[in-house]
């Protein structure tokens, strides 16, 4: 008997001490604070909303898509009145396992500028700013 109570209290114990190396198995994995910012929340401009982002996205895909021809491509959203246009700029080429283009943007609305940058993207996957900065010699209007 005094064997069987010494080794429950044992089982016991070593139980509390694993507790604390539980979290770890939890399917959800850490909680993300976002108290640090990501490549990936690189934009083109503040000036888009929503609906005009999607619009010019769909217009950088074709626009820096390797297969096609690498001409200029066009976006606008009446809604807002604003437009743009992507041009490529240069070859498709690698870059940490991902294709990457660089580009230039013209974007006009309320304001207007001229942008150049970077896109990657993962073999099948969606294009990702990687750098955007005003086209040197250029300003803001």
């Amino acid at each position: 008997m005094k064997i069987l109570v010494v080794g429950l209290l044992a089982l016991s114990t070593s139980a509390c001490g694993l507790s604390l190396g539980l979290s770890a198995l939890d399917e959800d994995g850490p909680m993300a604070t976002g108290a640090i910012a990501s490549k990936t929340d690189i934009s083109l401009s503040s000036d888009l909303d929503d609906e005009d982002w999607r619009r010019a996205k769909a217009a950088l895909a074709v626009a820096l898509d390797p297969q096609g021809p690498g001409t200029q491509v066009s976006w606008d959203n009446p809604a807002t009145t604003r437009k743009g246009t992507f041009t490529p700029v240069g070859a498709p080429f690698v870059k940490n396992d991902e294709i990457c283009r660089s580009f230039s943007a013209h974007l006009s609305g309320p304001s207007t500028s001229v942008l150049q940058g970077m896109a990657c993207r993962p073999s099948g996957g969606e294009w990702v700013l990687k750098e955007v900065k005003p086209l040197k010699g250029t300003a803001k209007v």
